[in-house]
């Protein structure tokens, strides 16, 4: 297994384990995309539909939802927060962020690798 290089700033970054949900499985496609595209996050899973019940203006509501699931290095958190406010449809989108406190080390490297933090060949990432 290649190491990462010892001087990596992001060597010691944590993941963290954020979500949100959206209306639409498309409303969910185009913000993992993006988050993807742009590396703010290494994978993102999409689940769904889902039932939410909840009161929102006085009133109870109950509505389908799609639950997005977002692995996401700590580093890129402060990016992460202002994209979902410029992407998310919702008033007041749910996001919510938790560290991860076990992750199995390879799977870390590749989420580092997905992020664009380490780069292993010495050629750009894809």
């Amino acid at each position: 297994m290649t190491q990462p290089n010892s001087e990596d700033p992001h060597k010691t970054d944590s993941l963290f384990i954020c979500w949100t949900t959206v209306s639409t499985e498309e409303e969910g496609l185009a913000i993992a995309n993006a988050f993807v595209g742009e590396r703010i996050a290494a994978c993102v899973q999409i689940d769904g539909p889902t039932t939410s019940i909840y009161n929102w203006d006085g009133e109870r509501c109950s509505t389908t939802e799609f639950r997005l699931w977002l692995k996401i290095l700590g580093s890129h958190l402060p990016q992460a927060r202002t994209r979902i406010k410029e992407l998310h449809p919702y008033e007041t989108p749910q996001w919510i962020e938790t560290e991860a406190e076990k992750v199995d080390e390879k799977y870390l490297i590749w989420v580092k690798e997905a992020s664009n933090f380490l780069r292993f060949r010495k050629r750009e990432p894809i």
